[in-house]
């Protein structure tokens, strides 16, 4: 079944008018009487005319359309950035196309590169925990390529970048931690190179110095995919209560890291009582056993304030040369899995 649509020649045709002087009719144009461009309106309407897309991307030169690069769509935090992307972005006309790179710098590059390819107004990228090399993203900066960082962001390009206050949410579960008495507090963490794995251990570690507890690195653990393999997770969780200085904490710095380290957790039947916070977006936290203590982030605001910035720069008539870094504040949410319990 072949979708026929209306367009200016046919208006035209119907009317008995030219096709220019239906396109400036439809522009609004000053060159046309209002009689005219009310006869024209009203049979467009009528008829439920449209513009087409595809003559206008040419026409402008625009696609109106935004790649977004994140690592997985299923996890709680990009889900709920992606909806605050998609909020700005149909509301200023623009189309989202998203696309995952699972944590893998090779898959990132191709997804990028096909963005570019289909000739989108800008990017938005959330690095994935297996990106080193970022010259291809430099590249198509320089060339002129609009791209805004958020989640996972980099100074190695001068940009607009957006993400969450780090370091002030894991510095504050740490020492949510201390106060309740644990000392041997663990942390599993993301890819040592990522910008988040970096904020979220500072912040551990100087929750741990303000306390008077030395940093102890043998109670941190890299997950260098994020989570996503529950198997990379398990043999941390294990490693750490096979070792010499058994954990009676963990802090989780990732969204799938710490969902999934809690499932562990629960199937490993730990004998003495274990705290547990961490960094998830998810909705449910209340719903787990016992109810999880979280650093939520503000990850629909996060979105929303990268898609703003980044139709900014696609917007500009002008080279956009001052960029800012927005970093929104996280949320502790205390729950039951990080109280210490009380001896009977």
């Amino acid at each position: 079944m072949r979708f026929d649509t209306v367009t200016i020649k046919d208006i035209a045709k119907a009317l008995n008018f030219s096709t220019s002087t239906v396109s400036r009719a439809l522009r609004g144009s000053y060159e046309i009487s209002e009689e005219t461009k009310k006869i024209v309106l009203e049979y467009a309407e009528k008829i439920n005319y449209r513009p087409n897309p595809v003559a206008l991307s040419l026409k402008e030169r625009r696609s109106r359309a935004i790649g977004v690069v994140v690592s997985e769509i299923a996890n709680n935090f990009f889900s709920q950035a992606i909806n605050g992307i998609e909020s700005i972005a149909y509301n200023r006309g623009y189309h989202v196309i998203i696309t995952q790179s699972h944590e893998s710098e090779e898959r990132e590059k191709v997804n990028v590169m096909h963005h570019a390819s289909r000739s989108v107004d800008g990017l938005l990228i959330s690095l994935s925990s297996g990106t080193v090399d970022l010259s291809y993203l430099k590249d198509l900066y320089e060339k002129g390529l609009p791209i805004v960082f958020f989640d996972r962001i980099t100074d190695e390009i001068n940009t607009h970048k957006v993400t969450a206050n780090n370091y002030l949410g894991a510095f504050q579960a740490t020492e949510h931690l201390i106060y309740q008495g644990f000392k041997k507090i663990a942390h599993l963490t993301s890819a040592p190179y990522l910008s988040i794995t970096k904020e979220r251990l500072q912040g551990y570690k100087e929750a741990l110095e303000k306390h008077n507890i030395p940093f102890n690195e043998a109670l941190v653990r890299h997950c260098n995919h994020g989570g996503m393999i529950a198997d990379e997770v398990e043999e941390a969780v294990t490693s750490l209560f096979k070792s010499k200085t058994k954990p009676d904490a963990i802090f989780t710095a990732g969204d799938r890291i710490t969902t999934v380290c809690f499932k562990i957790l629960k199937d490993m039947k730990p004998k003495r009582d274990l705290g547990f916070a961490g960094f998830t977006n998810t909705k449910v936290g209340e719903l787990f056993d016992p109810p999880m203590t979280v650093v939520r982030q503000p990850a629909f605001q996060i979105g929303q304030s990268a898609t703003e910035l980044l139709i900014q720069m696609i917007e500009s008539k002008r080279p956009v040369t001052e960029f800012e870094t927005k970093i929104l504040d996280t949320e502790l949410i205390l729950r039951e899995s990080s109280m210490k319990k009380e001896k009977e």
